[in-house]
């Protein structure tokens, strides 16, 4: 069993980072805009952060853009100290379909979640590379419903594959999902029921 406290080891990181002079670049691959509210009031102070919104899972497409109009609309409005840029990308399912074929029946929260978590970081892990970024994690570890351990370890091994630093995170400690769902109010944030893709919609409607 994985008894690591990610919270501890973003700490230290943190730590030795404000110890030093440099700020350095942080690509945060964010689910929604509610998940990344609290992520970036949190390390917009020790991070140059460009937010990618890359989520092939969502369904359906009117979803998709509702939820990268959201995104920007928090980006635009939240007072941080470092200014965040955002890259949107085109909504393409077919990738997610096709990364998780044969497990269109898991339950929630299951194989298949870590399948769309993996094909999610390595997208990310991509653009780091590709922006010379210092590190790249996500925002899916605040949400209590995500599995924060799985998430690390796939992080963790992407980044290593692919040559950048992952930043390992357990965004809910510390009461970072209340304070999600407080910025969510603030700011008037479109907080939705499902976890985006068509299966988890199914499960939500008893289907």
């Amino acid at each position: 069993m994985n008894n690591i406290n990610y919270q501890k080891e973003l700490d230290k990181i943190i730590e030795n980072i404000a110890k030093g002079d440099k700020i350095p670049t942080l690509l945060i691959h964010s689910c929604c805009a509610p998940c990344s509210s609290y992520v970036l009031e949190y390390l917009s102070e020790y991070f140059s952060i460009t937010v990618l919104y890359y989520n092939p899972n969502i369904f359906p497409k009117e979803e998709y853009e509702y939820r990268i109009s959201e995104q920007k609309k928090l980006i635009d409005n939240l007072p941080v100290k470092n200014a965040i840029h955002f890259i949107p990308t085109e909504y393409e399912p077919e990738k997610f379909h096709q990364a998780i074929k044969g497990h269109e029946d898991d339950k929630e929260g299951g194989e298949r979640c870590f399948i769309c978590y993996e094909l999610r970081l390595r997208e990310a892990a991509k653009y780091a590379v590709e922006g010379d970024f210092d590190y790249f994690t996500t925002t899916l570890s605040i949400s209590p419903m995500k599995n924060a351990p799985k998430l690390n370890e796939i992080g963790l091994k992407v980044g290593e594959e692919m040559g950048v630093k992952y930043l390992v995170s357990d965004f809910k400690k510390r009461n970072g999902y209340k304070r999600s769902v407080e910025l969510s109010k603030e700011y008037g944030l479109y907080r939705q029921d499902y976890c985006g893709c068509v299966y988890s919609k199914l499960e939500r409607d008893g289907q």
